[in-house]
C-alpha cells in the first residue's frame, strides 16, 4: 500500500511526462524498432544500438528515422569486450539516458513493430526503471507472431532471415540495425496486406 502512495506522488522527469501525455491521441504511425544488444538478458545485458523508421498509410517514410549508437564502454570494457563498433560508428553517439529520452521523443505514441519486439521493449523497461519512469506505454506487434498466425503455427520459431526468404524481401547487407529496422518495414508491409487488417 506504500509503494502504491509513493509512486503516485513520485515526480517523474519531464521528458517521461512528455511521453506520457502524447497518449491522450491514438497514433495511425507504426515505428519498426530494431535493438543490437550484448546478449538476451535483460538483467544483465545492455543496449548497443536503436535503428527505427516510420510507417504511416502502408507508406515507410525513409526521412522519418532514427539511429543511434549507446556509449557502453564500461560494460564493453569490464566483460573484456571489443568497443571498436562503438569507436568506428559514424551513427550519433549517446549516453544510455540519454539515448532512451531520444528513442522516446522518436517513438511517441506510435505502435512498436519488430521482430521479436518484446525483448526489446523489455531492454528499454529495464533501462526505464532504473532511470525512475514507468514501462513503456506503446503498443506493439511482432512480425513473427503475425508470420505463425497467417501460418496457424505456433510451436515454431522463425528468425528475421527465416521470414527475409519466405516473402522473398531484397537482401541488404544488414550491417546495423536500421538495416534490420527497414527490412522488418516490409516485412510489415506483407503481412499487414495478407493479415488483412488497417
Amino acid at each position: 500500500m506504500l509503494d502504491w502512495i509513493k509512486n503516485i506522488n513520485k515526480e517523474y522527469p519531464e521528458f517521461w511526462k512528455s511521453y506520457i501525455a502524447k497518449f491522450e491521441t491514438k497514433s495511425s504511425r507504426y515505428v519498426i524498432l530494431s535493438t543490437e544488444t550484448t546478449g538476451l538478458n535483460p538483467k544483465k545485458d545492455v543496449i548497443l544500438s536503436f535503428g527505427a523508421i516510420a510507417v504511416v498509410n502502408d507508406i515507410i517514410r525513409i526521412g522519418d528515422n532514427f539511429e543511434v549508437v549507446i556509449l557502453q564502454y564500461k560494460y564493453l570494457h569490464d566483460h573484456g569486450l571489443s568497443n571498436e563498433f562503438l569507436i568506428e560508428s559514424k551513427l550519433p553517439k549517446f549516453a544510455e539516458y540519454p539515448a532512451i529520452q531520444a528513442l522516446l521523443d522518436y517513438i511517441g505514441n506510435a505502435v512498436l513493430v519488430g521482430h521479436r519486439i518484446h525483448f526489446d521493449i523489455e531492454m528499454i523497461n529495464d533501462v526505464l526503471e532504473k532511470m525512475e519512469c514507468g514501462k513503456l506505454k506503446n503498443e506493439a506487434l511482432d512480425i513473427e507472431i503475425m508470420h505463425q498466425k497467417l501460418l496457424d503455427i505456433t510451436s515454431k520459431s522463425f528468425s528475421l532471415e527465416d521470414l527475409i526468404k519466405h516473402y522473398k524481401v531484397p537482401l541488404n547487407d544488414r550491417n546495423s540495425a536500421s538495416d534490420d529496422a527497414y527490412s522488418i518495414a516490409l516485412l510489415f508491409l506483407k503481412l499487414k496486406s495478407k493479415l488483412g487488417f488497417k
